[in-house]
């Protein structure tokens, strides 16, 4: 296995052309002692092979997919002038990239006019997402399923705004009965809707939730952080694709084009229907905003510095893979939801294994099968290191029994929970890597060491 290394001379001849739109300006005397770096760089290389391969097909486990090349050279030649997209004093040209790449991305949700810009990640697009709604909606209640990201209660808390969570069906998608029963009371402000939740890829009932929404009103924000870029694809379940279709009429969306977009991590992305939100951003700044009349990003954004090298990385990656259905792009997610059909498919056939429900995205919840569900959750931990000493890594939740109803005929329920395999499959390689992933499940569940 080789790292990819052709970049580099693209890189090479993309730095000279970013030199020549500086070549009026008078030489840097002195020079870089490469002789003290190397070696420092030579033991930095050494320690991050401390680190399991993120980037190979046998790499199922946790929610960590590669960049693409054309993002990596974009975010490395952008790393030369280290652009602050802030004010447009710190980054003019990357400004107007993370603009152009926005309003790609609020079109993929069908959102002409909007208002929007990049985040250092989910967490913090989620973050502006509750503020705007907690100043439109002050001291009501947020609300959000338990297998919602654990973010919205912890940020509830940081906004000191009151939080909920509410229980979910045996699909991991939040119970509408328990959230009427919440609106019901009046103190509802906001409900977040998660869009491929982060154990499972479970997509919450939007249409449903829509719903309720012109019944009992409240600012609805949807978590997509994870799940957003499958409004793209053509093979969702219907009822998952009934919730992307929906998309369009709710109040705000996060979006992580650090996971399903192909960027380097620092990219997440918060998009608001209504631009009139802009109003409560409102501050000055009489250092950083005097250069233009232009609107500055960090004129509506709660972050102040931003990586401008990640808008450059996006834009980048949007020219050469363009966001749109039945574009290149798309079928790469076509493929990542097609590969997690079919180990749903084979797990699901084989009675050495318990399975949670089908898989609505591209993640697949499975265990090795015992007597007990304490037991299941004992072989998951052993089959998860089996599985690695063979260079299949994995990763473990914690989840709900109910989420394994159909599978656990002849099981003592003898806990409410069990410890699961979890497998996300978002290398658009995986689909060509199932027999061979499932070849190693099958020799570690020959093994005695499960």
């Amino acid at each position: 296995m080789k790292l990819e290394q052709k970049g580099l001379s693209v890189l090479e001849k993309m730095l000279r052309t970013l030199e020549e739109g500086f070549a009026n300006l008078p030489e840097i005397p002195g020079e870089i002692d490469f002789e003290a770096i190397t070696p420092i760089l030579m033991e930095t290389a050494e320690r991050l092979q401390d680190n399991y391969p993120y980037f190979h097909p046998l790499y199922a486990g946790q929610m960590i997919k590669p960049p693409h090349p054309v993002a990596r050279l974009a975010y490395m030649l952008a790393l030369y002038i280290n652009p602050n997209n802030h004010a447009l004093d710190g980054g003019r040209a990357s400004s107007h990239m993370e603009k152009e790449a926005v309003a790609q991305i609020a079109r993929m949700f069908g959102w002409e006019t909007h208002l929007g810009h990049l985040t250092s990640g989910g967490t913090m697009a989620n973050m502006e997402a509750l503020w705007v709604s907690g100043s439109l909606n002050p001291g009501k209640l947020i609300v959000a399923s338990e297998q919602a990201h654990y973010t919205h209660g912890r940020i509830s808390r940081v906004l000191r705004l009151p939080f909920q969570a509410v229980g979910t069906d045996n699909q991991a998608r939040m119970d509408l009965s328990q959230l009427e029963e919440l609106l019901k009371t009046g103190e509802v402000g906001t409900v977040v809707a998660t869009i491929g939740t982060t154990a499972s890829g479970s997509v919450d009932p939007l249409p449903e939730i829509l719903s309720l929404k012109e019944k009992y009103g409240f600012r609805l924000h949807a978590d997509a952080a994870y799940g957003g870029y499958f409004t793209l694809v053509g093979n969702l379940r219907e009822d998952t694709a009934a919730a992307y279709q929906r998309l369009d009429e709710v109040d705000s969306i996060a979006i992580d084009p650090h996971k399903h977009g192909l960027q380097p991590y620092g990219c997440g992305c918060i998009l608001f229907r209504d631009p009139g939100v802009g109003r409560l951003y409102k501050h000055d700044s009489p250092y950083t905003y005097f250069s233009s009349k232009e609107l500055h990003l960090g004129e509506i954004s709660l972050e102040c510095s931003r990586a401008g090298a990640a808008a450059v990385a996006l834009w980048a990656t949007q020219r050469l893979l363009p966001i749109v259905r039945g574009g290149e792009f798309a079928h790469m997610l076509e493929k990542c939801r097609e590969a997690a059909i079919r180990l749903h498919e084979k797990l699901s056939s084989d009675p050495r294994f318990v399975v949670g429900f089908p898989p609505e995205l591209d993640i697949v919840l499975w265990a090795p099968r015992k007597g007990t569900i304490s037991e299941i959750s004992r072989a998951s931990s052993r089959f998860f290191e089996a599985a690695a000493d063979k260079n299949l890594h994995l990763a473990l939740a914690i989840l709900p029994a109910k989420f394994f109803e159909k599978s656990l005929k002849d099981v003592e329920r003898d806990a409410q929970e069990v410890t699961c395999l979890r497998s996300c499959l978002m290398k658009p390689e995986h689909l060509d890597w199932i027999e061979q992933i499932y070849g190693i499940m099958d020799e570690v569940m020959k093994s005695e060491k499960v």
